[in-house]
C-alpha cells in the first residue's frame, strides 16, 4: 500500500513538473537570455540598435518616402465604354453602335517638380524626428545606466551599514556583559541594525526596478540579467555656454525638422499657385456603328480657372498663412532650444559643485566623526547613542553624495540631449 502511495505522488509530482513546460511550449517563450554586462556606452548602442520605439521611427520614415511616391505617382488612365441605339435598356444586345475609350490625365510638368519637393521635405521630417528620438532614447539609457549604478551602490553603503551595525552590537554586548554598558545601549544597538537591514530589504527592490527599466529601454525581457561594469564619477566640467548654445542652434533636430517644414510649406504655396496651369486630358476611342467601318475620336481637354478668386482666397491664402505660422514657430523654437540649453547647463554645473563639494567636504568630515565617536566609545568616553547619531550622518553623507554623482551625470546626458551632440571628452571624473 506504501508503494503505490509513493508511486501515486512520483507521478503527481512529475505532472506538476510537465505542466508549465508544456505551456511554455505552447506559448512559445524560449529560455531565459543570458545575463548582459555593458558599459554606459555600450548600453546606448544597444537601446539604439533594439529600441521598439526606435524601430517605429524608422518605420515611420518609411511611411514618409511611401507617400511621396504616391504624391509624386502619374495618374492612372481611365478606360470608359459605352453602347448605343438600344431598343430599352433591358435589352442591350439591340445596340446599334458602341465606343470603347483610353482617358489619360496629364498634370502640367512644373506641378512634379514641386510636389517632390513637398514630399521630400515630409521624408526630411520624419528623419529628423527619428534622430531626435534617437537621442532622447540615448540621453534616458544613459540616466536609467546611472539610476542603477546609483541604487547598486547605495546597497554597497547599505551592506557596509549593516556590517558596522553588527560590529557595534556584538562591541556593546561585550562591554554590557563585562558591566561598563548598560542594557539600554544593547537594545539601540540592535534597533539600529534592524533599521539597517530593514533598509536593505528596501534597496532590494530599488535595484530590481532599476534593472527593470534599463532592461526596458534596450529591449530585452525586463527580468533578464544586467550588470553594469561602469563606477559612478564626478563627470568632467561642460563646455563654455555660448559654445554649446551655438553647436544646439546648428545641430537640434527640432530645428532641422522645422525648417523642412518651411521648405516643404513654400512648395506646396508654389504649387497652390499653379492653379491657373491646366491639367491636360487626353481620351481615344474607337467607335462602331452597324453598317459602317469603325470611326475614331481623338478628345482634348483643360481646366479653365474662371473663378480664380475661390484659389486665392482658399488654397494660396491657406499655403502662405501656413508659410507665416512656421516662421513664427521657428522663432519660437530657437528661444525654446536656446533656454532649454541654459537651464541644462545650469543644472549640470549645480549638480557638478554639489557632487564636488560633498565628496571633499562633507563626507570625510563625517567620516572622522563617525571613527572618533567609535574610538571614544570604546575607551568609554562616548556613549552608544553618540555613535549612532555619528553613523547615521555618515550613512545619510554617503548617500547624499551617490544621489548628487547619479545627478550630476544624469544631467550631463540631458546637457547632451540639449546640445544634440556628445559633449567634449568622456565624461570620466575622479573617484569616490
Amino acid at each position: 500500500m506504501l508503494g503505490h502511495q509513493q508511486l501515486v505522488l512520483t507521478v503527481a509530482w512529475a505532472a506538476i513538473g510537465v505542466v508549465p513546460c508544456v505551456a511554455r511550449a505552447q506559448a512559445g517563450v524560449g529560455p531565459a537570455p543570458q545575463p548582459l554586462v555593458v558599459t554606459r556606452r555600450q548600453a546606448m548602442d544597444t537601446a539604439l540598435a533594439h529600441n521598439p520605439q526606435l524601430q517605429a521611427a524608422l518605420e515611420q520614415v518609411a511611411q514618409a518616402r511611401a507617400r511621396g511616391v504616391q504624391n509624386t505617382a502619374f495618374p492612372d488612365p481611365t478606360l470608359s465604354g459605352d453602347i448605343t441605339g438600344e431598343q430599352s435598356a433591358s435589352q442591350p444586345s439591340t445596340n446599334t453602335g458602341s465606343d470603347i475609350g483610353v482617358g489619360l490625365t496629364v498634370p502640367f510638368p512644373t506641378k512634379f517638380v514641386f510636389r517632390h519637393r513637398e514630399s521630400s521635405a515630409d521624408v526630411r521630417v520624419s528623419e529628423l524626428n527619428a534622430v531626435q528620438l534617437r537621442q532622447q532614447i540615448a540621453s534616458q539609457t544613459a540616466q536609467a545606466y546611472d539610476a542603477l549604478l546609483v541604487a547598486q551602490r547605495h546597497r554597497a553603503d547599505l551592506e557596509q551599514t549593516d556590517s558596522l551595525a553588527q560590529a557595534f552590537l556584538r562591541k556593546t554586548e561585550a562591554r554590557f556583559n563585562a558591566g561598563s554598558a548598560p542594557k539600554l545601549d544593547v537594545i539601540k544597538a540592535q534597533v539600529d541594525l534592524a533599521q539597517a537591514e530593514n533598509a536593505l530589504l528596501a534597496n532590494a527592490r530599488e535595484v530590481t526596478n532599476a534593472r527593470a527599466a534599463l532592461n526596458r529601454l534596450l529591449g530585452r525581457p525586463l527580468g533578464a540579467g544586467l550588470s553594469p561594469t561602469d563606477t559612478l564619477a564626478v563627470p568632467a566640467p561642460p563646455p563654455p555656454l555660448d559654445t554649446l548654445e551655438a553647436t544646439a542652434q546648428a545641430l537640434r533636430p527640432e530645428l532641422g525638422g522645422l525648417a523642412s517644414q518651411r521648405a516643404g510649406a513654400a512648395a506646396a504655396a508654389a504649387l497652390a499657385q499653379e492653379y491657373w496651369l491646366p491639367d491636360l486630358g487626353l481620351s481615344v476611342s474607337k467607335n462602331r456603328v452597324e453598317g459602317s467601318p469603325p470611326t475614331y475620336t481623338t478628345a482634348l481637354a483643360i481646366t479653365v480657372p474662371i473663378f480664380f478668386w475661390n484659389h486665392q482666397r482658399g488654397e494660396v491664402a491657406e499655403a502662405h498663412h501656413h508659410e507665416r505660422e512656421l516662421d513664427a514657430s521657428y522663432a519660437d523654437l530657437q528661444a525654446q532650444v536656446d533656454q532649454d540649453v541654459r537651464n541644462a547647463y545650469a543644472t549640470a554645473v549645480t549638480a557638478l559643485q554639489q557632487a564636488v563639494y560633498l565628496r571633499d567636504a562633507l563626507v570625510p568630515e563625517a567620516r572622522r566623526a563617525f571613527e572618533i565617536a567609535l574610538v571614544s566609545y570604546g575607551l568609554g568616553g562616548a556613549s552608544a547613542l553618540d555613535v549612532l547619531d555619528a553613523r547615521r550622518t555618515l550613512l545619510d553623507a554617503e548617500s547624499q553624495y551617490t544621489d548628487a554623482l547619479g545627478g550630476a551625470n544624469d544631467a550631463r546626458a540631458d546637457l547632451e540631449r540639449a546640445v544634440g551632440a556628445p559633449l567634449d571628452g568622456t565624461g570620466a571624473g575622479a573617484e569616490r
